[in-house]
């Protein structure tokens, strides 16, 4: 896996140059002869960064978490400059525009960085905690008002340390829930390397317990070591198989399923919620874990009444969050499939570049009522 993400991201280097040089091609004329030059070379230098901030992933210590942290926050200045350099370009389209040419090219850096400062303090701080209210038909009256408290796409990581979990798990005990679901997308990084920073989860605590299904990066990590790691925790791995749950002397059916690019990497591993639900008692509410909202289709054809997802981010960050769209059917918050109703988390880390702006992390508090 590690040598098909460094070719991956060797292959992929060229486009990151290409854009590089776009966007000094764009401003760089507008500017005076000095601020050239030194456009020039703060281009030059994160045409180079970006790539060792993912590779920096396959090294060990605290040298190359800096690394990652400089390329992980130029990829985030990149993306906003970038996409402010094109939406100048499409401004001075527009007739009696020339005399904006040169202000413009100062404002460009100006907005990716304000928006960068920003997306990073949203990213940073703590997921606040986002309360959703779900009707489901034939709820039994113990389950009214049971709560679920969701996390998803921590994304531990080169950026995403022990403190930053356990502030999260802190949270997430303080709301006192009847479950907690974790959908996926933990980590990014081998349990060897990790292990003390996701050990706060194994002090995760609900009545019912912490259930826990696969996102895509726990397969790019090793999802098998990371699976025997999170039931060490305590946490409970459903990997397409569920568990009859008894609440205030009413019964429902917990179940999960691996995620959708799981059986690229091991082919028992594929996704399958009508596996999830075998031998499962018969008229009981059905809720499912599934990573991404793609999922939905053939839970809803399974028999699922409420499914919980992540994967999406949100969007993560403007103006990414209208692309989400083409490659998943919801992007955030409560939608509907047939009678299957999905909420989607924006996540309550992030990836890659520690920024969120317009797409807010998020811990989710899901009550559960009767439909009237």
């Amino acid at each position: 896996m590690r040598s098909r993400l460094r070719r991956f991201f060797l292959r992929t280097w060229p486009i990151v140059a290409l854009l590089h040089l776009y966007i000094g091609a764009q401003l760089l004329p507008a500017y005076a002869p000095a601020w050239r030059i030194v456009g020039a070379a703060c281009l030059a230098a994160s045409t180079l960064l970006i790539p060792a901030g993912f590779l920096s992933r396959f090294r060990e210590g605290d040298s190359w978490d800096l690394v990652a942290w400089a390329g992980f926050l130029d990829l985030g200045l990149f993306s906003s400059t970038l996409v402010f350099t094109v939406l100048r370009e499409l401004a001075l389209l527009l007739p009696d525009t020339g005399h904006l040419a040169a202000p413009s090219a100062t404002a460009v850096p100006a907005a990716a960085l304000l928006v960068s400062l920003i997306g990073l303090i949203n990213a940073r701080r703590v997921a606040r905690v986002v309360d959703v209210h779900v009707r489901l038909p034939g709820l039994p009256a113990g389950l009214e008002g049971f709560t679920i408290v969701q996390i998803s796409d921590i994304h531990v990581g080169p950026t995403i340390k022990a403190g930053h979990v356990k502030a999260i798990v802190d949270r997430v005990n303080a709301l006192a829930p009847d479950l907690v679901a974790v959908t996926g997308d933990v980590v990014d990084g081998q349990v060897e390397r990790l292990r003390e920073h996701t050990a706060p989860l194994g002090q995760l605590r609900a009545r019912h317990g912490a259930w826990l299904v696969t996102g895509n990066h726990e397969y790019y990590s090793g999802a098998a070591a990371w699976v025997a790691e999170f039931e060490r925790l305590g946490l409970r791995c459903l990997l397409n198989e569920h568990a009859v749950l008894v609440h205030e002397g009413a019964r429902f059916v917990l179940a999960g399923v691996t995620d959708l690019q799981g059986q690229a990497f091991d082919p028992a591993h594929r996704s399958d919620p009508f596996k999830a639900l075998q031998a499962s008692p018969e008229g009981l509410p059905r809720i499912l874990l599934a990573h991404q909202p793609r999922s939905s289709a053939e839970a809803a054809r399974a028999g699922f009444d409420l499914q919980l997802s992540g994967h999406t981010h949100g969007g993560q960050f403007w103006p990414w969050n209208h692309f989400v769209g083409l490659q998943q059917p919801f992007t955030a918050g409560l939608h509907r499939v047939g009678d299957l109703q999905v909420y989607v988390s924006r996540g309550t880390g992030y990836w890659g570049p520690p920024k969120r702006f317009g797409a807010p992390s998020e811990i989710t508090r899901i009550r559960l009522a009767a439909a009237t």
